[in-house]
């Protein structure tokens, strides 16, 4: 039995979930999310809270149940609080900063680097050297994380780079004499 699908959904106040078929729509203050289910989970509403039970008893049933449940809080978390990432820039001239609807950095290269802000995402740059981002699909804000991350990873040595702010860089000894 699942222990993440057993449990609902609590749906809070001011988010809409409507359930047609397989395809479930979250609406709330911060847009509208949407999630195609499998044929192998069963997705019901009830006062207030999304039940996810499986079909059958099948391995992919039992796999796709936890998942299904998981999906649709992401969803309702994420249509009314929203998703933050915070990323850390280390380094001598290393610096960013949100121009129109890019995210211009100089990570030490010898030109700088242009990432265009997806739609649905928000980054705030409030020191040139911390990255903060949101929206309301985790996945898509923890894809804009990653990607602004693999530009300049930190290094093990001087942990400079780009890295996640409660990311923990194991640092190596430089060379002896």
């Amino acid at each position: 039995m699942s222990r993440v699908g057993k449990n609902p959904v609590e749906v809070p106040s001011g988010v809409e979930i409507a359930i047609k078929g397989g395809l479930v729509s979250a609406k709330g203050k911060l847009g509208s999310l949407n999630f195609q289910a499998t044929n192998d989970v069963e997705i019901t509403q009830a006062d207030g809270k999304v039940w996810v039970k499986p079909v059958n008893d099948s391995k992919k049933a039992r796999a796709m149940w936890g998942t299904a449940r998981a999906r649709i809080r992401n969803m309702v978390i994420g249509v009314s609080e929203g998703f933050t990432k915070e990323l850390e820039i280390n380094g001598v001239g290393y610096r960013a900063a949100v121009q129109g609807k890019a995210l211009n950095l100089q990570l030490g290269f010898s030109h700088d680097v242009a990432y265009p802000i997806p739609e649905g995402i928000t980054i705030k740059c409030e020191k040139p050297t911390s990255i903060t981002i949101s929206g309301a699909d985790i996945q898509q804000v923890g894809q804009v994380a990653a990607e602004i991350r693999s530009y300049r990873p930190p290094e093990p040595y001087k942990g400079k780079g780009v890295k996640y702010v409660d990311e923990v860089i194991l640092r190596k000894e430089g060379k002896k004499k």
